[in-house]
Parts: C-alpha cells; structure tokens; sequence
C-alpha cells in the first residue's frame, strides 16, 4: 500500500511539472504563496529561533563545568548546532505544522467540493494549477526563513548566555567567530531545499487524493502534517550523512 501511495505522489508531481497554460496567473499565485509561507511565517520562526538559541546556550554553559575548557566553546557549539540542524530541522517541522496542514486543507476541500473536478473540465492541468506556486514558493522561501532562523538563534544565545552571566559578550562573539566552516551554511541550505520540497508537496498530495467529506479532509491533514515531519528527519539524517 505504501509503494501504491508513493507511486501516486511521483505521478502527482510528474503531472505537477507539465507545462502551465498561462504563465502570468502562476505567477500571481506564486507570489501570493511566497507571501504566505514566507512573510506569514517570519514571526512565528522568528520567536521560537531566538528562544531555543538562548535556552540552547544555557545548557550547553551548564554541562561545560571543567576549568580546562574554555568559555569561548560556547559561543562555537552554540553556532554550528544552530546551523547544521536546529534551524534548518525545528523550521521545517514548524513549517509542516503551519504550512502543511493549512495546504492539505485548502486542496482536500476543493476535492470533496467538486472545485478539482470543475477545473479539470475547463481543461486546466489541476496539479501544476494548484501544486505548482505552492512547490516553488516553497523552495524558495523556505531557505529564506532558515537564513533568519540561524541569525536569530545565535543572537538568542548571545542574549540568554550574556543576560545570565553564563558568558561574557566577548566570550561568546570569539567562541562564534572562530574556526567557522563557510560549508556548513551550504549544508544547512540543502537541507532547507529539501525540507520546502517535502512541506509542499506531501500536504499537497494527502488533500488532492482526498475521498469523502469534512471529517475526511481532517483526518487527511492530519495526516499529511504528521508524514510530512516524519519524511523532514528521515530526508534531515540522509542529507547529513551525504554532505558531512
């Protein structure tokens, strides 16, 4: 059953990608997607990135309890665990939550109410109408919010980690300047790609198959918001173990 429902995804997104009937309206859609998952989610990933970088800092200083390890070591785990994984992974799962559930809604909805139908009769590719803007609004904004999520999480720990007196000011900018990997940014940004891809599209598919009515169309966002997250790790450990 599983491979019937990864077949029907890979036909999806083959459907998704002909070539659209008129390329102004997707551009319009597109843009209005860009808005919404990109500008409509910046505060929200704006506040967890922060908080979790200032708790993150804290743990780390609480553990760091020899006098042989310097307190610049915070200021560096601090940053490389905020970019290689924490900011990419904990947007990502945000972003299924909001973004997905919202997606699998809008598209299950149209489905039980006939709306798809309706637009396959006008002769109107439906996947690539409704899929499409969604997916490259995705790809692109999604690395955006990563960018912000990794700057604000380091700037939470600098204010958590010098507020508590955990580490001095100049602690923690020699311990995030130092020894920094250009590379791990790339990383992350692949990771970011892949996580946009994966936020879009399998909301997109569990609500296009929909079958039946509002509780239907529940249970089918529910659903894509949980394989969504499970699909974001499982993809999270096998770009890691590709790239680093």
């Amino acid at each position: 059953m599983n491979f019937t429902n990864f077949g029907k995804y890979l036909l999806l997104l083959k459907a998704v990608f002909r070539k659209p009937e008129k390329s102004s309206i997707y551009l319009k859609a597109i843009f209005q997607q860009m808005n919404f998952i990109g500008v409509g989610s910046l505060g929200l990933i704006s506040i967890i990135s922060t908080f979790i970088g200032a708790v993150m800092t804290l743990q780390i200083a609480f553990q760091l309890v020899s006098d042989f390890i310097p307190k610049t070591i915070i200021g560096s785990v601090t940053r490389d665990s905020s970019i290689l994984e924490l900011s990419p992974t904990i947007t990502a799962i945000v972003l299924a939550g909001k973004i997905g559930s919202a997606i699998s809604s809008e598209i299950g909805t149209m489905r039980v109410s006939e709306q798809i139908d309706a637009l396959e009769i006008m002769g109107i590719n439906s996947p690539g109408y409704l899929i499409l803007p969604k997916l490259l609004a995705g790809i692109t904004m999604v690395p955006v919010l990563v960018v912000f999520a990794m700057v604000l999480s380091i700037t939470g720990g600098y204010l958590g980690g010098t507020l508590s007196g955990a580490v001095t000011p100049a602690e923690y900018v020699q311990g995030i300047t130092t020894d920094f990997n250009p590379y791990t940014i790339t990383v992350a940004l692949v990771k970011a790609f892949v996580f946009g891809f994966i936020i879009t599209t399998v909301p997109a598919y569990e609500g296009f198959y929909v079958k039946g009515g509002a509780l239907e169309v529940a249970q089918a966002s529910t659903r894509a918001v949980v394989v969504a997250c499970i699909s974001i790790l499982a993809c999270d450990y096998i770009v890691t173990q590709l790239l680093l």
